[in-house]
């Protein structure tokens, strides 16, 4: 490869943690600075947003965009960690339920809320992970974060008490946890079987890679990495000329032409590359985060 400078698209297999595949990656670019964007369980697939080298710095964009999932979920089972990884801890009866009467609760779970993460998640109480917690024996008290479902139906699935169902929602949200509150409001339990990412923003797992398929573009000598501006879609811009950018670069602040309502802009030079986020200070721009001059770039 050229360059390790970027956004990279994982598929995520099941299995797997995130910190696996971020390992694999490094291990597979020869490249220490790997991060990602919101955590996916061992048994979740799907796609998984990495910064690799300066572009780690960007991570942060990627952490607050819309996610979509799809999966699956098996009423009148219980599981101590809400899926299929976790030991069974209850068992009720399912009645028959028509598609209508499954989809009504879930529209009623549409919009802001709060929800109380599980006790086997990788969130810190005291300084340390709750799912450490649960493996010996702790309940602690959590709490409970604001989230926003936009979009939530189920569908029968392959099997008895098994439906499919998509969702998309702020990042943050625990979908095992939305499903076990949408199995009590139906007077039962339920658990996952099933979970994929398919999308994060613009992002779509469809423009992901495997890490075999991550590993036999480098052998090619191919990059799969996306350019850093990639990570910053969303943001309102500016185009700079090469004195902006030579000033930028010495961390002076400069005048941009344009209203901007966001506190943060990205700054471009003219051949579309990232070159740094602004934030306004008075009547001026000052850089808040410069990236390096990406290999071919020429400098004025």
């Amino acid at each position: 490869m050229t360059t390790s400078n970027g956004l990279l698209l994982v598929d995520k297999p099941k299995g797997l943690t995130s910190h696996d595949v971020v390992a694999g990656v490094r291990k597979i670019l020869d490249e220490r600075r790997v991060g990602h964007a919101g955590t996916l369980d061992p048994m979740a697939t799907g796609l998984l947003v990495l910064g690799v080298g300066p572009s780690t710095r960007l991570l942060r964009f990627a952490q607050c965009e819309v996610k979509r999932y799809r999966g699956t979920v098996r009423l009148g089972v219980a599981t101590d960690s809400l899926d299929a990884d976790g030991a069974v801890i209850d068992e009720r009866p399912v009645a028959g339920l028509t598609v209508e009467e499954m989809n009504a609760p879930a529209r009623q779970m549409l919009g802001r809320q709060t929800q109380v993460p599980p006790m086997v998640s990788a969130i810190k109480v005291g300084g340390r992970r709750l799912h450490e917690l649960a493996r010996e024996g702790l309940e602690v008290e959590r709490e409970a974060r604001e989230i926003t479902i936009t979009e939530f139906s189920l569908a029968p699935g392959d099997g008895p008490d098994l439906w499919d169902f998509e969702v998309e929602c702020s990042v943050g949200t625990y979908v095992r946890v939305l499903l076990s509150d949408l199995a009590q409001r139906l007077g039962t339990v339920g658990h996952l079987t099933a979970l994929r990412r398919l999308s994060s923003g613009a992002h779509h797992v469809d423009q992901a890679v495997t890490l075999e398929q991550l590993g036999d573009l480098v052998k090619a000598n191919a990059s799969p990495l996306l350019p850093a501006a990639a990570f910053v879609t969303e943001l309102e811009r500016t185009v700079l000329s090469a004195d902006q950018e030579r000033r930028i670069r010495m961390g002076q602040r400069i005048t941009v032409d344009g209203t901007f309502a966001a506190p943060e802009i990205a700054a471009l030079d003219e051949g579309g590359v990232l070159v740094a986020i602004l934030r306004p200070r008075g009547q001026h721009w000052k850089p808040e985060l410069v990236l390096p001059v990406e290999s071919g770039e020429v400098q004025g």
